[in-house]
């Protein structure tokens, strides 16, 4: 379903990606991780559009999108879940739902989409009326992974679901990616600081390291990898 390929992004000049490259399968969960600053979420960023690449390619569903948009690739199916939730503070939670399902194919099953994230999360049924910025942090990280399966998407790309949130509150969020995951069959691309708990979610994992993939492998040979365990895992 993805293919990036050498893919190269430059801030200022210097090099957030180099020369990255990875591959995901329909239906595929694949997890990312490596220290702060590796270059994580400028991949996620790459990907979905935000910034743009210096060199390489981003091929979605056999199609370079490279020089699509954001908007762009999110209405061909790529929804981003980005870092620090940023959902619209001065907008209902219910508002902020339906914003996520302005994607033309996603128009006409938006009432069946909203009734599933609802469903998903209890609490956001509750909070519809409210103001998402009067949210806790659990409560704004489950609104905004509602607003990016409202979309629809074929590909979601998360970007840190856990971060600032409390450890009963995170494995509620770990236990709904693993339900969307198995309901749905999406394809995801997980981006995590909690290294054990993302990559027993996954299918396959990618290790990043001062922008460049250093290390690539499935679930199992990942968390056995004395690399892994050394860096990540404080074995």
């Amino acid at each position: 379903m993805l293919t990036v390929a050498g893919l190269g992004v430059t801030y200022g000049g210097l090099r957030a990606l180099d020369d990255v490259s990875l591959e995901i399968a329909a239906g595929e969960f694949v997890t990312l991780v490596g220290p702060n600053g590796a270059g994580k979420t400028t991949l996620l960023k790459a990907i979905s559009g935000t910034v743009v690449a210096a060199e390489g390619r981003v091929v979605y569903k056999g199609r370079d999108v490279g020089r699509l948009s954001a908007s762009e690739r999110a209405a061909l199916g790529i929804a981003h879940v980005p870092e620090g939730r940023r959902v619209f503070p001065t907008l209902s939670v219910g508002d902020n739902l339906q914003l996520g399902g302005y994607r033309r194919a996603a128009r006409a099953q938006r009432a069946n989409a909203l009734a599933t994230v609802l469903e998903l999360f209890p609490v956001l049924r509750q909070r519809t009326h409210q103001l998402a910025g009067s949210l806790s942090g659990g409560e704004q990280q489950m609104l905004a992974l509602g607003r990016g399966l409202m979309a629809q998407p074929e590909l979601l790309l998360l970007d840190e679901p856990s971060q600032g949130l409390g450890p009963r509150i995170v494995e509620q969020i770990f236990e709904t990616i693993e339900r969307i995951r198995r309901e749905r069959r999406l394809t995801i691309l997980l981006v995590e600081q909690r290294v054990v708990e993302a990559l027993e979610l996954c299918d396959r994992g990618y290790v990043l390291e001062t922008g460049r993939v250093v290390l690539v492998g499935g679930r199992d040979a990942l968390l056995a990898d004395t690399r892994v365990q050394r860096a990540y895992l404080g074995g």
